[in-house]
């Protein structure tokens, strides 16, 4: 039933038990797993110039080391539990509107299930979902299993 399963991640709490739900149903069905880090271009430009956020749409964060160990720290952490559970794990960092990287990225990869968090790392929290969840679920047809985190 799925063989690609994608956790778009920010290395939050919430992105965790995300991950969490994914790793438990990709060793039900064999599934690979994606770990997607997309650094929100509209939330960095502000204070970037042009080439620096062309390069973050691209992935690529070099010189931007805070941002590059976040990216990094988050999609290792999906890859350490997928492996550990015996299955392949797919990293990826870009850059753009989340919502639109996680739709494409789901598109050009064939991805069969996102699970993802309610909300990220911001802690702004609407009503219901946070806004790249609620745009997600509105930006894809691939069914998408949204985890909300509850502090012990």
């Amino acid at each position: 039933m799925y063989e690609r399963i994608l956790v778009p991640t920010d290395g939050s709490k919430v992105a965790q038990a995300a991950v969490d739900q994914a790793i438990d149903i990709a060793e039900k069905y064999g599934a690979e797993v994606h770990a997607l880090f997309v650094a929100d271009v509209d939330a960095v430009a502000y204070g970037l110039g042009t080439e620096q956020v062309d390069r973050i749409k691209q992935g690529n964060f070099q010189g931007m080391t805070d941002l590059r160990e976040d990216a990094q720290e988050a999609t290792d952490y999906v890859t350490e539990r997928a492996e550990a559970a015996d299955l392949t794990a797919v990293e990826r960092h870009a850059g753009g509107r989340p919502h639109d990287v996680i739709a494409d990225y789901t598109a050009d990869n064939d991805i069969d299930l996102i699970v993802m968090g309610s909300h990220g790392r911001s802690g702004i929290r609407r009503a219901l979902l946070g806004s790249v969840t609620e745009r997600t679920l509105r930006s894809t047809h691939v069914p998408v299993l949204v985890v909300d985190y509850v502090e012990d």
